[in-house]
């Protein structure tokens, strides 16, 4: 099977490409400087000359608060961008599994996780330009496309949460985080595999990749410097007022898993369990 991957030099894309190496796939990863996904011309040349099976679009606008006074260019990328893929993927008969956010819905505070088939309603210039790009996808190529929303990415490669935690606890005594925010911390190398899964399964349609279980980002912190040696209480509880930013984050970022099993798959492992695994390789990458 041929696989194509596009945003192939950020986090997700990377391990993205790496997972299906390591699979024995043979796969192209594109970087922006390669493919910009906002050019119809290049996507379809790109489509064409490779010849792909399937191909995943990791390519994204995330500069979440930019995209506040920025959402023109933010759709085009977010929304414009992934419409042009699906229309190449129509014309070669290539399948395309397309990486979305949570931010697609309200992250107002609640208890129920946010099903796969729920309504979404989002609040941020970015959310709205993800959940354009969502529609455009699967209006576009219905019966040859997978929406896979994930939330709280963190890795090995690029900025992320976890990796901020532990460049602070080397260089401050204590940490402010907000405990007034909770989701499901997701380690990237997680969802690759599930990206590369789904290349042997008929599925269609909506799935949230995030890890089982969930957490604050407080308690993500001190789960981060008690795996790391440190103590946990220099870690401090704030909220949400104490770092006010252009675009509000949601207070409820937790999605629901039902429809992997529907495809033979199971969810994400608990949050815990992955970041227990992922620490020791993001610490020597940074260290």
């Amino acid at each position: 099977m041929r696989w194509l991957v596009t945003g192939a030099g950020g986090m997700l894309g990377h391990d993205t490409v790496h997972e299906l190496r390591a699979r024995g796939e043979d796969v192209t990863g594109l970087t922006r400087a390669a493919l910009d996904i906002t050019e119809p011309a290049s996507v379809r040349r790109a489509v064409a000359g490779y010849r792909p099976d399937v191909v995943v679009n990791c390519a994204a606008y995330t500069a979440v608060d930019a995209a506040e006074t920025d959402e023109d260019r933010a759709l085009l990328v977010n929304g414009e961008g992934p419409r042009l893929l699906a229309r190449a993927c129509a014309a070669h008969g290539a399948r395309l599994i397309h990486v979305s956010t949570d931010y697609v819905f309200t992250g107002e505070a609640r208890d129920v996780p946010h099903a796969e088939d729920e309504e979404p309603d989002p609040r941020t210039a970015y959310g709205r330009t993800k959940l354009a790009g969502e529609r455009a996808v699967l209006a576009e190529l219905p019966g040859a496309s997978v929406v896979l929303r994930t939330a709280w990415l963190y890795g090995v490669h690029g900025g992320n949460f976890v990796r901020t935690m532990l460049r602070l606890e080397a260089d401050r005594d204590t940490v402010d985080v907000v405990d007034d925010q909770r989701g499901q911390p997701t380690w990237s190398a997680d969802v690759a595999a599930r990206i590369a899964d789904l290349g042997a399964v008929d599925a269609l349609g909506v799935f949230h990749a995030t890890s089982s279980g969930e957490a604050s980002w407080y308690e993500l912190a001190r789960e981060v410097f008690r795996l790391a040696g440190a103590d946990p209480d220099r870690v401090r509880r704030t909220d949400s007022r104490a770092f006010v930013r252009p675009a509000p984050r949601p207070a409820y970022s937790v999605l629901g898993h039902q429809r992997w099993r529907a495809a033979g798959l199971a969810p994400l492992r608990d949050w815990r369990s992955a970041l227990h695994e992922a620490l020791p390789r993001i610490r020597k990458e940074t260290s």
